[in-house]
Order: structure tokens, then sequence, then C-alpha cells
């Protein structure tokens, strides 16, 4: 995958080290000076395109024309529009991924201007931290279909609701899927009259509602002094 990082900022730099990690071609536009000075020491020469990211002489140097991704993380909002918009409009690029920096600007980050991912950190870390208070002790391993499922890892604590329960009887959504149980260091891979047991570690792929439902399952018994504690 050929993909085009405009900023050589920290967000920059680190998705670029990432990327060619993984072997995809980069390259990364950028004008500071100061900032090529450094990343001049963190990524290969070849990577490096010197210009203002939104010069459409610089992105044609980077070659936009065979990009499949262009993302924007410079720190203005609105030279990642304006990178956004050329690269789909001038170029064809058939995915644009924009940084938000001020999150009041977050509405102009959508298909007017050909923005196809908008990235805002405060939306983010809010989310991080709703699903963290959401689903108590359960560990998010991946998203997948951009974030519409995930695939979860919670352990069963002694006492819980589930444990001695059959999958078949649990009643979870279609969206809520056992993929695989740890048991005693051993996988083993569920059926319907599988039951549950105390310290498995449970392996799922499911939709938020579905997390909440398994969250509420394996959640240990109230303590004393609860609300619903006796």
């Amino acid at each position: 995958m050929y993909v085009i990082i405009a900023g050589g900022g920290r967000t920059g730099t680190q998705l670029a080290m990432e990327l060619i990690a993984q072997k995809h071609d980069v390259r990364v536009m950028e004008q500071r000076p100061d900032i090529l000075a450094r990343i001049h020491r963190e990524l290969p020469t070849e990577v490096i395109i010197e210009g203002d990211p939104i010069d459409p002489q610089i992105m044609e140097q980077a070659g936009i024309s065979q990009a499949n991704v262009v993302a924007a993380c410079t720190t203005s909002d609105a030279d990642n529009l304006a990178i956004c918009y050329l690269a789909r409009h001038l170029y064809k690029v058939p995915r644009t991924i924009g940084r938000i920096n001020n999150p009041r600007n977050v509405w102009l980050f959508d298909q007017k201007f050909h923005v196809d991912v908008a990235l805002n950190q405060a939306d983010i870390m809010a989310s991080l931290i709703e699903e963290e208070m959401s689903v108590g002790d359960m560990m998010t391993l991946l998203k997948l279909r951009r974030g519409q499922y995930s695939l979860i890892e919670e352990k069963i604590p002694p006492k819980a609701k589930s444990i001695g329960v059959a999958i078949k009887d649990l009643g979870l959504s279609d969206e809520c899927v056992i993929a695989a149980i740890i048991r005693g260091g051993k996988m083993i891979l569920p059926r319907g009259l599988t039951t549950f047991e105390a310290g498995d570690e449970i392996l799922a792929i499911t939709n938020s509602q579905g997390a909440e439902q398994l969250a509420e399952m394996f959640a240990p018994p109230p303590t004393k002094g609860t609300k619903n504690g006796v």
C-alpha cells in the first residue's frame, strides 16, 4: 500500500515508522526546518519530501497520483482539510484521513471536503473512557469493521452468574459470538453445550451492546454493603 503522510510531527512520524515496519511504501511531506532536522534522523531519507504539504507540486513530487491513502496530520485544521480535498478532487486518491486539532472544527471534516475518516482525539479519548467505565474489567484487544465490532477478553471471576451455564442458554444476540475459552492454559473451542467455569478467559467478537451483555454475565457478585448486596 502506498501512503502519503502530510506533516512530520510526532503523530506523522510515528505513523510513518509503523507503516514502514509493516512493509508499506510511505512518503512524508514536511516543510518546517526543525521538524525536518529531526525526522531525517528517524526516517529513511527517501521517505521524506521537503516542502509545503498543500502545494500541488510537492504532492506530485511525493507521488500522490499513485497513493492509496493520504493522511493529513498537520497541526493546522485548514491545511488538513485542503490536503484531503485536493487529494480526492485533483488526484483521485481512494482514501483520505484528516486529523482534527480543534474539536470545534469537527463539523467541517466530512464528505464536503472529501474527508473519509476524521480523527478527533477528544472523541477518541472520550470513547475510550466511556468504554472502560461501561465494561468493567473487560479488555478490548482489537477493533473490527471500523470500530463496529471488537475482539474482547475477560476472565470469569468466582460466583459470576454465567458459571455453569451453557452457551446456548445465555441468550446472546446474533451480534455476539464466543470465539474461544482458555482454561488451565489450554484453548477450548466452544459449542452450544459448553459451560463456563470460574477462572475461564473468554475471547468474544461482539458489538457494543453484546459487550455490555457479557460484562453483566461475567461480573463478580455484588459485595456486602453495595446497592444489590445482602
